[in-house]
């Protein structure tokens, strides 16, 4: 089971997670940095002050990504780092940051892949209203056009925002993210403003030269529980509408669809939507990123409350999965992979797709004194979730590449450092790096082009 011979194979990371050097060079607090350093807002109160210190260890890290065969790798640019208050002029010591990651992935022959916004917004903007007011989504087509004057002439490809519904949602309406807010409102507006920052900077990279514009969608089947019920359908076109159709419509239909709208009327007036945002929005995309990570089963339930991610989820529940999970207690779905990129492709036809997340936490087995992490899980999971790729490919899916999160153990937001998603284990204490055996098996699927049998 092979893939197109162009394919492209990757990992994935985000700035916050993993870079550190919080207060060094000129950054300036990030609304992470204020969500973390809330007590009781992030597992044992850790923070990404020091994460796992890529700021000044980044070229042992593409050392490391070289040994494993990476073709690519998608990170994310800091915009507290580059733009420390989130709008005026450059902060040239946090782009050379930037600069020099580029020239180190370019001198070990690895792709680099930038997205400009993986949550970790300038707090000074949030003091401003964060992403519920329009003047974010300017202040953000500024930036992008900053960063690409300065990496455009190396980096082709570019996401914008990453996973709007997690920044939106999470962080405006049920507050398990930051900033921490809880009013559906906000979340309404915020996802708006996120999908207008989009469009805004689509058209900013485009101007300043050359670029594939792109973005990454966190994305999955909604399954009714009980499949003939037709309670259970109702539920899980509105949870659809509000987790998937909310941003690939007006991306690729250049809409908003007419059922997440009439909920969304009933928490807004809609004023921060505006006459031609849809044509802004519905920019040309070159790629669509889909992170994929599981389905989400929802059945009918009268009474039941609202969940705040959900604003107008009332009489939906959620029931906990009954098969396999993962330590995060996702459940383990590789065939939701396969649905999502043929879905994609039958309803928003002539997008080519890129998978840009798909991974799992598990308890690894480590033995420090030899060098050596058993987590024969990921590997699974991995291996499963990549021939379901495949087999989305041989459906007719034009699909890109495939990327791995997390090329290393990092700050898993809210949930702090206690699950461990990476190819590489760090030991937090002393930084070290140890590459577990599912980034060895990884290296041979990468050089087989496909899956191979795992070990």
């Amino acid at each position: 089971m092979t893939l197109p011979e162009n394919f492209v194979w990757g990992v994935s990371t985000a700035a916050y997670q993993i870079e550190g050097a919080a207060r060094e060079d000129g950054r300036r607090p990030s609304i992470w940095d204020t969500f973390a350093d809330t007590p009781g807002r992030v597992h044992n109160g850790h923070t990404g002050h020091v994460a796992c210190d890529h700021y000044t260890r980044y070229a042992e890290d593409v050392a490391l990504m070289a040994r494993l065969g990476l073709r690519a790798y998608r990170f994310s640019i800091a915009w507290p780092r580059v733009q420390p208050d989130g709008s005026g002029p450059v902060n040239p010591r946090g782009l050379d940051f930037y600069d020099r990651l580029t020239d180190e992935l370019l001198r070990h022959g690895i792709t680099p892949y930038a997205t400009l916004y993986h949550w970790d917004l300038p707090q000074a903007l949030e003091d401003r209203g964060g992403w519920t007011e329009r003047t974010t989504a300017q202040r953000f087509a500024e930036y992008a056009a900053m960063v690409h004057a300065r990496l455009g002439d190396r980096i082709a490809t570019w996401f914008t925002i990453n996973e709007p519904w997690c920044a939106a949602f999470l962080g405006y309406a049920a507050g398990v993210h930051a900033p921490g807010l809880r009013e559906a409102w906000a979340g309404f507006a915020a996802a708006h403003h996120l999908l207008l920052a989009h469009g805004l900077a689509a058209q900013a990279l485009r101007a300043g030269g050359p670029a594939t514009v792109s973005l990454a969608l966190n994305l999955g089947p909604v399954i009714p529980a009980r499949p003939d019920d037709p309670a259970d359908q109702a539920a899980a076109r509105l949870i659809d509408g509000l987790l998937n159709r909310q941003f690939l419509d007006p991306l690729l239909r250049g809409a908003y669809p007419e059922d997440v709208l009439a909920v969304r009327d009933r928490f807004t007036d809609g004023s921060f939507h505006q006459d031609g945002d849809e044509a802004i929005i519905a920019q040309p995309i070159d790629l669509l990123g889909v992170n994929y990570y599981f389905p989400t089963t929802v059945t009918a339930r009268p009474g039941a409350a609202a969940n705040p991610a959900y604003p107008g989820s009332e009489g939906i529940e959620f029931p906990a999965p009954k098969g396999p999970v993962t330590l995060m207690g996702w459940p383990i779905e590789p065939s939701g992979l396969t649905d999502t990129l043929t879905r994609i492709t039958r309803e928003y036809p002539g997008v080519p797709l890129l998978v840009t997340e798909n991974g799992a936490a598990f308890e690894d087995k480590v033995d420090l004194d030899a060098g050596v992490v058993a987590d024969p899980q990921r590997t699974e999971y991995l291996d499963a979730h990549i021939r379901a790729a495949a087999d989305a490919v041989a459906r007719g899916v034009d699909l890109r590449g495939y990327f791995v999160w997390s090329l290393m153990d990092n700050f898993e937001w809210a949930e702090g450092y206690r699950p461990r998603f990476g190819l590489i284990y760090v030991d937090y204490r002393t930084q070290r790096r140890i590459l577990k055996d599912s980034a060895h098996w990884y290296r041979t699927v990468i050089e087989h082009n496909g899956p191979v049998d795992a070990p």
